[in-house]
């Protein structure tokens, strides 16, 4: 949990380009759901494409199953005419006392009924009727019940049947050799039925045989809504006839069940029929996967296509319009830039009503305005600030002049002449030491000097105190090699050490001692002054530190207040400034101000 609400606190989304944004929004409220979408769409339309070719091959089937139906149905009414005809029974069991009166009941009768079924069904191939009278000839439609015929496959079925019941067999073909051999195949479907729906007419026996066409089931069980193999299936489940090249159903006895399949293939079994004659026959197709699905790719593809326009569509027109989002945010952006450095031309684009539009308006107002600002406030108010800066000079240079009048070096200068002229040497030195804090401070176009030069100035006033207080003042200046190109306020440092040596050592008999440090650290200058003079106490070094807070004019004060309000003039809050002093030890003052090489 803390690392989800850690990533959550580093991730804003204000922090991303509104680029990057519409990138975002386009991957994932665009394409990736019109690639689920599609995706979906394709799985559910490929399977609703199985399914409905599926379906449709389960109604082939059926319509198969149903026209065998009515074949079957069909030869089953024909072999019921022949049953129930009387003068058909009378022909077949009258005595004839030769040939020639079965001939001419033949072609009154027989021909003529044999002869209108045939061409009318066309499903059917041949009628024949078998009987054991011999004085019946064999002719068309009538053939003798021998022996032979009694051991044939298709008549011994005869035994498995109910009363009045025709049997749907595939029965031998009998084809005559010219040798006088009959040789029997598997060939042809046929209806049979014994004749014995009149058997008090006589005592002969009677079989029909309707024998079907072959290329009729192969027209019924080659459909072509079928793209696999049909078998036609008995009781038994051995494979009578099949539309499967391969298999040779004519001679071998196969059982439906031994056939490999595969893991490809899908089998479809039709109801079994509960209809005579061909309750327990089944109608079963074998169809291949690829052959279900072969519509796939065209479903692929159209879909495909769906996803590529869906997409091309979506694309181009959120390019167009984050284009014109972006590409104007943009070009509003760098003028903003341009105003900050500034240039304060407008944009010069169509005025747009939207959200963009509005706010590049306001940003036209707002830069003729901040222009007009400039002009009319700013321009009027630098003027005044450089007035104030001048009279901030004048000041500065009127402090300045407080400490050093003119009059006084010329007046030095007379001294000093008149002292070398009565060879008083050290009078003279320090005449000249005076002198030159006094000439330095006529230098009114400089307002810094180099911190060299400010600790010749502390020496030279530092030489006229000892001549002032002899033995009982004593100095050390210690001054950093690298700080000496350094530029401060001029005289900015004299008044402390002025200060350390009236107010401090004055007031000691003997012994008084000054020291100095000047350092540079880290792009600090630190100026260090102790002193072991009288000291102060703490209420007068409270009221050096309020000088720090007052702002108002100083007029003519000079001293340490002066050199604290110079330093707020030059470095305003940058400098750091600390007294420490105890009563009888002594004083020591730390100034840091900032490095000006």
């Amino acid at each position: 949990m803390k690392l989800i609400h850690r990533i959550k606190q580093n991730l804003h989304l204000d922090d991303i380009r509104l680029r990057n944004k519409f990138f975002m929004m386009y991957i994932l409220c665009v394409f990736i759901p019109i690639i689920l979408t599609n995706v979906i769409f394709y799985n559910l339309m490929s399977s609703n494409v199985q399914e409905q070719r599926m379906v449709d091959i389960k109604l082939s089937l059926d319509q198969v199953h149903l026209e065998l139906e009515r074949m079957i149905e069909a030869a089953v009414s024909v072999s019921w005419v022949f049953y129930t005809d009387y003068t058909l029974y009378s022909m077949l069991d009258a005595h004839y006392s030769n040939p020639a009166d079965f001939v001419e009941a033949y072609d009154n009768y027989m021909r003529r009924v044999i002869n209108s079924y045939t061409p009318v069904y066309t499903s059917v191939q041949n009628i024949k009727i078998y009987v054991d009278n011999p004085m019946v000839l064999h002719s068309g439609g009538v053939a003798f019940l021998s022996n032979k015929v009694r051991d044939t496959d298709w008549y011994k079925t005869l035994d498995l049947r109910t009363p009045s019941e025709a049997i749907f067999v595939k029965a031998y073909k009998e084809d005559s050799i010219s040798s006088g051999r009959t040789e029997q195949f598997k060939d042809t479907f046929n209806i049979i039925r014994v004749m014995d729906y009149f058997d008090s007419l006589g005592t002969w026996d009677k079989v029909l045989k309707i024998e079907l066409k072959t290329e009729a089931f192969d027209v019924i069980l080659g459909n072509l809504n079928i793209p696999g193999s049909v078998y036609l299936v008995d009781p038994d489940g051995i494979i009578q006839y099949t539309t499967n090249r391969n298999i040779n159903w004519r001679e071998e006895q196969l059982a439906i069940d031994s056939l490999h399949t595969g893991s490809h293939t899908v089998v479809f079994e039709g109801e079994h029929y509960d209809m005579l004659p061909l309750q327990g026959w089944n109608i079963v197709a074998h169809v291949p996967e690829s052959q279900i699905m072969h519509e796939a790719p065209e479903v692929r593809q159209y879909v495909l296509w769906i996803a590529i326009t869906n997409i091309l569509l979506a694309t181009i027109i959120i390019v167009i319009i984050s284009r014109s989002v972006t590409k104007r945010l943009g070009f509003l952006l760098r003028q903003m830039k341009r105003v900050k450095n500034g240039n304060f031309d407008i944009v010069n684009n169509r005025d747009a009503l939207d959200e963009i539009g509005q706010v590049t308006s306001e940003f036209n107002r707002m830069t003729l305005q901040i222009s007009s600002l400039i002009n009319d406030v700013y321009v009027a108010d630098i003027k005044e600030k450089n007035m104030e800066l001048e009279h901030r000079y004048a000041q500065l240079n009127a402090l300045q002049s407080q400490i050093n009048p003119h009059f006084l070096f010329n007046a030095l200068e007379t001294i000093r002449m008149r002292s070398m002229m009565k060879n008083e040497t050290e009078t003279a030195k320090i005449i000249h030491n005076m002198a030159k804090i006094f000439r330095s401070s006529l230098t009114w176009k400089r307002d810094k000097v180099k911190l060299k030069e400010e600790v010749d100035f502390i020496v030279c006033f530092l030489e006229i105190q000892k001549y002032r207080f002899a033995d009982r003042l004593d100095y050390s200046i210690e001054l950093d090699p690298e700080a000496e190109r350094c530029l401060v306020p001029k005289m900015i440092y004299l008044p402390f050490v002025e200060n350390a040596c009236i107010h401090g050592v004055e007031k000691v008999k003997q012994g008084g001692k000054v020291t100095i440090s000047l350092k540079l650290v880290e792009d600090k200058l630190h100026f260090h002054i102790h002193d072991n003079g009288a000291g102060m106490n703490e209420e007068q070094v409270q009221r050096i530190y309020s000088y720090l807070e007052e702002t108002k004019d100083l007029g003519e004060r000079i001293g340490m207040q002066n050199v604290i309000y110079r330093l707020k003039l030059f470095y305003e809050d940058q400098f750091t400034f600390t007294v420490q002093s105890e009563q009888g030890v002594g004083t020591s003052i730390h100034l840091i101000i900032p490095v000006n090489h």
